[in-house]
């Protein structure tokens, strides 16, 4: 009986690391974190890795890049198995959503501050008015911002989906 408990904590341990943090994250809508100056890097990077493909995915693409990168980590950690890994990263996926869904609802209002000034124009001020939906900004932000909980609560239960946990290999020999 003892050691079914053990396991038991065992196998949710990252959960119960996480949530304090999914909770942080989910109270603190709004809020710059440390995370985002690394979300920003991905954003701009997103940027000019999509320019060849012209101007509205070019826009589109600082946003792709932030879904882009932590959505690649949690596909590898799901197929080998690392179920604190995957947990972690869908945990950034979701912070990354919430990062976005601020900037989406930021798009008629444009009171965010953004690199290079008044220089450069509002992504999604640009995106959304391309396609009709400017005036749906906020609805638009709301629903990423569901994503965004979703993430965290597949996070908290990755247990449930990931049962043979593979041991996490920090052998740093290179």
């Amino acid at each position: 009986m003892i050691n079914e408990i053990k396991n038991k904590i065992k196998d949710w341990l990252g959960s119960i690391i996480i949530l304090p943090v999914v909770v942080y994250l989910i109270l603190s809508i709004g809020k710059f974190h440390f995370i985002d100056y690394l979300n920003l890097l991905i954003h701009e990077g997103g940027h000019g890795i999509f320019k060849i493909f012209g101007g509205f995915i070019y826009t589109l693409g600082g946003t792709l890049m932030q879904l882009i990168i932590p959505s690649m980590f949690i596909v590898y950690y799901f197929v080998n198995k690392k179920k604190f890994l995957a947990q972690i990263f869908l945990v950034w996926l979701g912070e990354n959503l919430i990062n976005i869904s601020i900037y989406i609802k930021d798009a008629r209002t444009k009171q965010l501050p953004l690199l290079g000034g008044n220089k450069v124009y509002h992504d999604w001020n640009y995106l959304l008015s391309k396609i009709n939906l400017l005036e749906y900004d906020q609805l638009i932000g709301d629903i990423v911002i569901i994503f965004a909980i979703i993430s965290f609560l597949i996070a908290l239960l990755v247990p449930i989906f990931l049962k043979n946990e593979k041991p996490v290999n920090l052998n740093l020999d290179l």
